[in-house]
């Protein structure tokens, strides 16, 4: 049935999202959980007759190929505005969203499409198995490696299936699409579709348990063997954390029951410190309080909760030690890196500073064009990255030259919450020698650049189409940027609200 549904906001092209590129190889990709909620995605009717062919259409079998839109001969564009009511997806949606990633993303030229396919189809009979349904002609087809004759087999398959479960068909491409976006295994592809918002939400609102520990849910995700125990609580946002009395350096022993590491490696209960909305399945934590020993149990329920104002602030900054200019960037967003420079220029106005502090930690990136600006202002006539296709022809991303050298001594702090932008700049500061770095190492969630296109139910898929090197023309993307120095932050230091990465840069500066 192709209903209709209310329009969504697109979601942005922050880093998220699965593990490594799909190679020539075929493979099997491994598969993110999906959801078993069902999803409610029709509009009230507003006559009996439109309701009764929208009940007739729910019934009636998808169309025969040759009575199907041409969706997936359509080649995909970028938007032009605001995408618009977004529609119900379709197997044409899904053939074009296909052909799109094999002919616009940056390694589709040489990527094994089959891979693709298997992770759409092997979604497919999971979803059907989920909902009790499975069926005797779900088996997948033989794929011999051509594209569009995989596709047609694919096609004329999940045509026979789904014909036979009407009820569950929009579910069924939507979860099929998920999962061959996700078989990228690119942190930087994603498909926007059905984003939803709590109702009663605010621009200043957050939602979840209102805390954040060491290990981001981005670390937590698409990285985990980069975590490192313990795992703590490094700020308390508000919400259910603050009424259990959580504090900045409480150890959360467990989650739900289960240990956030064995054999010091990362387990899936450390992601469920970070539901989004509709989850709203309260979480079991067991913590200790080291500076008393402690220990208790505390459940906190997914709500929305109103967060702290000056912390909404894309640039804040300070005078620390008399004169050195602090300057935290939580995102590259449009007119930060203006903003940065209006507040060092203030900070020096009647004074001498010995140098700059750029706190990047927590940075999720944003836009390249701002991290290139800011990184023009410590070095010129440079090459600050690389953008490259598959086979290595690259474009080299120059520093704006149009920018004022700041001429001040730079350290920059990072850790494993600066990504995407963040990484481009912070490998670029390392590479360039503009500054030094102190901290841990970046988040390594910088495959390229993501390019939003527009698919024909008004969803958006984005990828990279060239992939991002550093100015050495080293591979940044899984692996990260490692500091000039390994400053982690400790238990201790969050309970006690001492800094040490900061204390570090103010070393140096003063050297």
């Amino acid at each position: 049935m192709t209903t209709t549904k209310t329009p969504k906001a697109p979601v942005t092209t922050a880093a998220k999202v699965p593990k490594a590129l799909v190679t020539t190889a075929a493979k099997t990709p491994r598969l993110p959980a999906v959801t078993t909620a069902a999803r409610t995605t029709a509009l009230k009717t507003a006559a009996a007759g439109l309701a009764l062919l929208l009940v007739a259409a729910c019934t009636a079998p998808t169309p025969p190929r040759v009575q199907a839109s041409a969706a997936g001969a359509t080649v995909c564009a970028r938007p032009q505005g605001p995408p618009g009511m977004e529609t119900a997806t379709t197997i044409d949606v899904i053939e074009q969203a296909y052909f799109c990633i094999l002919g616009t993303y940056y390694s589709g030229a040489t990527l094994d499409a089959r891979a693709l396919l298997h992770a759409g189809f092997v979604a497919l009979t999971q979803e059907l198995n989920r909902n009790g349904r499975d069926l005797p002609e779900a088996t997948m087809p033989a794929l011999t490696g051509d594209r569009k004759t995989d596709w047609a087999a694919f096609e004329a398959v999940y045509r026979k299936v789904t014909d036979q479960v009407p009820d569950l068909r929009d579910r069924l491409a939507d979860v099929t699409l998920e999962v061959i976006v996700a078989a990228l295994d690119d942190n930087h592809a994603r498909w926007a579709h059905d984003v939803k918002r709590h109702p009663d939400s605010y621009d200043d609102d957050g939602y979840g348990l209102g805390l954040a520990a060491n290990i981001t849910g981005p670390q937590a995700d698409t990285n985990p063997g980069t975590a490192l125990a313990p795992l703590f609580v490094t700020t308390v946002h508000g919400g259910a954390a603050k009424t259990a009395g959580l504090r900045p350096g409480d150890i959360i022993e467990a989650v739900n029951g289960s240990a956030p590491f064995i054999d010091g490696t990362a387990t899936p209960a450390i992601a469920t410190l970070y539901p989004q909305y509709p989850e709203a399945r309260p979480v079991r934590l067991r913590l200790l309080r080291q500076s008393t020993g402690h220990r208790w149990n505390a459940t906190l329920k997914p709500g929305l909760f109103q967060r702290d104002l000056t912390t909404l602030q894309v640039v804040q900054s300070k005078l620390v030690d008399h004169d050195v200019a602090y300057v935290r960037i939580s995102g590259f967003a449009p007119d930060s890196a203006n903003r940065v420079f209006k507040a060092v220029s203030r900070l020096r106005t009647g004074r001498m500073l010995s140098g700059v502090v750029l706190d990047l930690r927590g940075n999720g990136g944003g836009s390249p064009t701002e991290a290139i600006r800011l990184l023009s202002a410590f070095a010129h006539g440079k090459n600050t990255a690389y953008q490259c296709t598959a086979d290595a022809r690259c474009e080299a991303s120059p520093t704006d030259d149009t920018v004022e050298l700041l001429g001040l001594p730079l350290v920059v702090l990072t850790d494993r919450g600066c990504a995407s932008a963040c990484e481009h700049f912070s490998s670029a500061i390392k590479d360039l020698h503009a500054g030094q770095l102190v901290g841990t190492r970046t988040a390594g969630l910088i495959s390229g650049p993501a390019q939003p296109y527009l698919l024909t139910n008004n969803t958006l898929l984005s990828f990279p189409d060239r992939h991002h090197l550093g100015p050495d023309r080293e591979v940044i993307d899984r692996i990260g940027v490692p500091p000039h120095h390994h400053i982690p932050l400790t238990p201790k230091d969050a309970a006690t609200g001492h800094d040490p990465a900061l204390a570090k840069a103010l070393t140096l500066l003063h050297k």
